[in-house]
């Protein structure tokens, strides 16, 4: 059964059928109101936004917090990066942004222009893939936004293939928001200004159809102008459309066509090449065994009580399900991946297919690109200070001094993130602070990292001073030292970038393995020894680490996170 309407799927029980999960659509409601306000609201502001009674929300954020899709912060419902999980598992079995990720990022290189992938939800677009570039005036939307495709370069190719039904739904929808007010991510529009945009779309979507490519002059705001090509399955249908986003002051429309339509359809033609030789690829699934889900409700349930919602869980996890070589199951298939019973399962994918985030043909089912929606957008635009904040301040509460996150910079480290004590007596350093890499647990942990020829090309080229009487300064020393702290997974520092200051880091891993920052305690040498660094404050930063560092491999998987 199709949603109720094209932006916002319905958020109560009313139209639903009977065998739908009331639970399980307010627990999404939830997460598209959390959404839509940049991942952050009140619980008293979701009340109010959802139409929910307040002691349904605290339950409903409860159990998203006890599936680590929330943070509970005070009196505020925060989205974590582990609700981009179900993102990732549409990303996933869509396959797109994984194969032709690359190629948009090539092109945008290559141009020094933005690029990115979209796919039709409906009568909007949203996007998969964004190739950047940073510059003062940014033209990039975020993953996961969705645009009414009137107002896009790659609505109009869409549209090209639209039946007459499809036509009509769309004209129902600028019925009923004239203003665009239902798409977040874009200024609305006045309403005449809209009606004349929607009376030109159909002759867009016509030429777009017999010239194979489509302009977008300034529709979603004054200066942004775009170039979209589709980009073509092995079958002929359309996968996705590629557009080079621009602004007026480097390209208007007729020159980003004139100028850059021929590399375009160069990137899109070997984007097309790699779906093909992707359909003869075997597609390996890249989820792990069935969880014990029914025993991990279980011991919610005990320990929450009535403020968990075991439907609400089971019918979320029900969207990881599919994933890389699970694009389309059966409810058999669906049940056994997540360890539900049939007819739990059954009943989730119900109601997921009344609120339009599952479709299904025959006995399969498959994902739509609304499951984007739940938590993505501002998600995909967050940074790894942001993500290692929530769990710097639990760590300072644990170990009672102060925590950092640091990048290298050059030859030096600099302060990210940082969550400090309220000791009379701490070490107080502020977020930007640079200090020398070689005389710094962060920095010696980062140094470690390195493939072992840039190691000794950065020691050969750093001018290394003593900083105290025990700073380490000799090249063979301090090399033996980074070894040793390679070797173990940690750096101890003890008065050698300051006297009485005592710092214990260990690096942060990306999901390729590679150390793109640190984390440490720093305390004054009079609170604890350095034996009782390892024996106690050690294990804690370890954990604390693993859980960023799943965290960031979560929320990286298909966008790019900025460690500074």
């Amino acid at each position: 059964m199709p949603p109720t309407d094209t932006t916002t799927p319905p958020d109560a029980a009313a139209g639903a059928p009977a065998e739908a999960v009331t639970p399980l659509m307010r627990g999404i409601a939830v997460l598209r109101r959390l959404t839509e306000a940049d991942g952050t609201l009140s619980l008293s502001e979701l009340e109010r936004a959802t139409g929910l009674a307040r002691s349904t929300v605290d339950r409903v954020t409860a159990t998203l917090a006890r599936m680590g899709f929330v943070r509970l912060d005070g009196r505020d419902a925060v989205l974590t990066p582990r609700v981009m999980e179900l993102g990732n598992a549409y990303l996933a079995a869509l396959r797109l942004p994984g194969l032709l990720g690359g190629h948009a990022d090539a092109l945008a290189d290559a141009l020094d222009e933005s690029v990115s992938l979209a796919v039709p939800d409906r009568d909007g677009i949203r996007f998969l893939h964004q190739a950047t570039r940073r510059r003062a005036m940014s033209l990039s939307f975020r993953i996961g936004d969705l645009l009414p495709a009137e107002r896009t370069a790659p609505g109009a190719l869409f549209a090209a293939g639209w039946t007459e039904e499809e036509w009509a739904r769309w004209r129902e929808r600028r019925a009923a928001d004239p203003e665009h007010r239902g798409f977040p991510a874009v200024p609305p529009r006045d309403a005449a200004r809209a009606a004349a945009e929607g009376d030109r779309f159909e002759e867009l979507a016509r030429q777009a159809r017999d010239q194979g490519w489509a302009l977008d002059d300034q529709l979603i705001e004054p200066g942004l102008v775009a170039l979209a090509v589709p980009v073509r399955a092995p079958d002929g249908s359309v996968a996705c459309a590629a557009s080079v986003v621009s602004h007026t002051s480097r390209h208007s429309a007729a020159s980003l066509r004139d100028t850059l339509l021929p590399r375009l359809r160069e990137t899109v033609t070997e984007m097309e090449r790699e779906l093909r030789q992707a359909e003869t690829t075997p597609r390996e699934a890249d989820l792990p065994p069935p969880a014990p889900l029914a025993a991990w409700t279980a011991a919610s349930k005990q320990e929450l009580g009535r403020e968990f919602i075991e439907s609400l869980a089971r019918g979320l996890t029900v969207l990881t399900a599919f994933g890389a070589g699970r694009a389309e199951l059966t409810l058999s298939a669906a049940a056994e991946a997540t360890g539900l019973a049939r007819a739990t399962a059954r009943r989730a994918l119900i109601t997921l297919e009344h609120l339009g985030y599952v479709a299904s043909e025959g006995r399969v089912f498959r994902l739509t690109p609304r499951v984007l929606a739940l938590g993505y957008p501002p998600l995909s635009r967050t940074s790894l200070p942001r993500i290692a904040a929530p769990h710097l301040a639990t760590l300072a509460a644990r170990v009672h001094d102060s925590a950092s996150l640091a990048v290298l910079a050059g030859d030096d480290i600099q302060y990210t993130a940082r969550a400090a004590t309220t000791r009379v007596m701490s070490v107080n350093i502020t977020t930007g602070t640079r200090l020398p890499a070689y005389a710094t647990a962060l920095g010696r942990v980062m140094l470690a990292g390195l493939p072992s020829a840039e190691r000794s090309a950065r020691l050969a080229r750093t001018e290394r001073r003593p900083l105290t009487p025990r700073t380490v300064t000799g090249p063979a020393e301090l090399a033996a030292v980074l070894d040793r702290v390679a070797g173990q997974g940690y750096a101890l520092v003890e008065e050698e970038l300051e006297e009485g200051l005592r710092s214990i880091a260990v690096p942060v891993r990306s999901g390729t393995g590679e150390v793109v920052a640190a984390v440490n305690v720093a305390m004054h040498t009079v609170r604890r020894s350095a034996e009782d660094c390892v024996t106690d404050v050690l294990p804690e930063l370890r954990a604390t680490v693993a859980r960023i560092e799943a965290d960031l491999h979560i929320a990286g998987r298909f966008a790019r996170i900025p460690t500074a």
